[in-house]
């Protein structure tokens, strides 16, 4: 069970904080929930977003039911390195949308004394494990997996089915294009999608 950390007073080394799971599970949430405690502890809070990134705000981070943040917007891994200075505390969103310098930048700033907590999704649409967030996983001290609801059988959602037609990795979208699937569910919605597109079914070793 995670036990959240809020200060890091005899140690010199900061430690990594990862919050993963599907489209709608409430990973932005939670990082806005952790980022504001420290705040209200009155801990230098810093947060990064990819510009890519623009759903709700250019420079917010923003959850899906609203809650929000000021972030600062950057290009590449590298230069949250460049702006984290003074601080006692990193937020970084979305990270599967980062190079994958992302790990060694994390690392880095944890060695420097600063508690980092990274929000990614786990898997791409595709269900493989998406971008620098496996790495990032296995380096952190701390991973958090949250679940959405299932939108067909009110099971725990593992999965983000892309609705729209578009085979493009990086999609940003909301409940237009995506809705969270349990296996069972996405693997069923799968096989109907690529039967409409004239494509072979995923195999039954695919589930």
């Amino acid at each position: 069970m995670f036990l959240e950390n809020t200060v890091n007073h005899t140690e010199q080394f900061g430690w990594i904080e990862v919050i993963c799971g599907s489209m709608f599970s409430g990973k932005t949430e939670e990082l806005i929930r952790r980022l504001k405690r420290a705040k209200f502890a009155k801990q230098r809070v810093e947060i990064f977003k990819p510009t890519v990134d623009t759903r709700y705000d250019d420079e917010m981070v923003v959850s899906h039911d609203s809650n929000e943040i000021r972030s600062t917007p950057v290009p590449a891994a590298a230069n949250i390195r460049l702006l984290a200075n003074d601080v006692d505390v990193i937020g970084i969103d979305e990270a599967q949308f980062f190079d994958d310098e992302i790990v060694s930048v994390c690392n880095d700033l944890a060695n420097r004394g600063i508690r980092v907590i990274i929000a990614g999704l786990d898997m791409d649409f595709k269900g493989n494990p998406f971008g620098p967030m496996p790495a990032l996983m296995a380096t952190a001290e701390y991973v958090t997996k949250v679940h959405a609801v299932c939108t067909h059988t009110g099971n725990l959602a593992h999965y983000s089915f892309r609705k729209a037609n578009n085979d493009r990795l990086v999609l940003l979208g909301e409940v237009e294009q995506y809705e969270p699937l349990s296996r069972a569910a996405y693997y069923k919605a799968l096989r109907k999608q690529q039967e409409e597109k004239g494509l072979p079914n995923p195999s039954k070793e695919d589930e």
